[in-house]
């Protein structure tokens, strides 16, 4: 990743509008800030949240509070808790997320 023409700034998080994206189950709020072709997200999964989707766009993504279960296409399954990454390339492994108790992540692709 190589990332050009940002100025330091800061993000007060709470002053981002938040959009809602419906999942297979619950509900994805994104407030999203994008820096050329960076996007920088603070995600807020409702307890019982299922994608309804495939992802296959690569994220560096930290689970601030709650815990979240990914899965890959191929079956592996992996279990997020505060303090805890993943890191998947663009194409690498399709992955889905859920929670069945909510979760906070900050998540960057």
């Amino acid at each position: 990743m190589q990332m050009h023409g940002i100025p330091f700034g800061t993000t007060d998080w709470s002053e981002i509008e938040a959009t809602e994206h419906q999942g297979e189950r619950g509900v994805a709020r994104w407030r999203t800030r994008q820096f050329g072709s960076i996007r920088v997200r603070l995600v807020e999964y409702s307890p019982g949240y299922s994608a309804d989707h495939w992802c296959s766009k690569g994220h560096i993504l930290l689970c601030l509070e709650g815990e979240l279960y990914t899965e890959l296409e191929d079956g592996r399954r992996f279990v997020l808790r505060p303090g805890m990454s993943y890191q998947v390339a663009d194409a690498a492994e399709a992955h889905r997320s859920a929670t069945a108790v909510g979760a906070k992540l900050f998540v960057v692709d």
